[in-house]
């Protein structure tokens, strides 16, 4: 038996071991995940990546529901998801213009909830809300736009 043949004789076995650097990939042999299997509620615009909060409180301000889509969403989509999640109870929503939808107020009104949102601009025949209602928006504005300055 020659030199060579001694100083290899127990590494045969060992050879798949005897590495000075690990295998490069992924250490989970499957496939990855298809792409949209997880929603990211992250859209990307001209200005770069965004997302919008949609945000269900109480009367003290505190959130009930909180829901995140993509910022390009529209306010009505973000309603629709939403409006399933509200607690039983609910007498009164109040949103902004973009949640003016007739689709929208119908769907309030049938869960008895009366719904407290400004007409669009567009909108041939303003539907009428409560002015002094609607005031009481400020509460969450103010304190969404207080936690938007906290450090994550």
């Amino acid at each position: 038996m020659g030199l060579v043949a001694a100083l290899t004789r127990g590494r045969a076995s060992r050879a798949a071991d005897d590495r000075q650097h690990a295998p490069q990939g992924a250490p989970h042999r499957r496939q990855p995940a298809p792409k949209g299997a997880f929603p990211r509620c992250i859209g990307r615009t001209k200005g770069g990546l965004n997302s919008k909060l949609h945000a269900a409180c109480d009367g003290h301000g505190r959130p009930v529901v909180l829901l995140l889509t993509e910022g390009q969403a529209s306010d009505h989509r973000g309603a629709a998801l939403m409006l399933p999640q509200l607690p039983p109870g609910v007498r009164e929503l109040i949103g902004d213009r973009g949640y003016d939808s007739a689709r929208f107020r119908d769907a309030l009104t049938e869960r008895g909830i009366t719904p407290c949102i400004p007409s669009t601009r567009s909108r041939k025949r303003p539907i009428p809300h409560d002015a002094n209602l609607y005031r009481q928006r400020h509460r969450i504005e103010s304190k969404r736009g207080d936690e938007a300055h906290l450090p994550r």
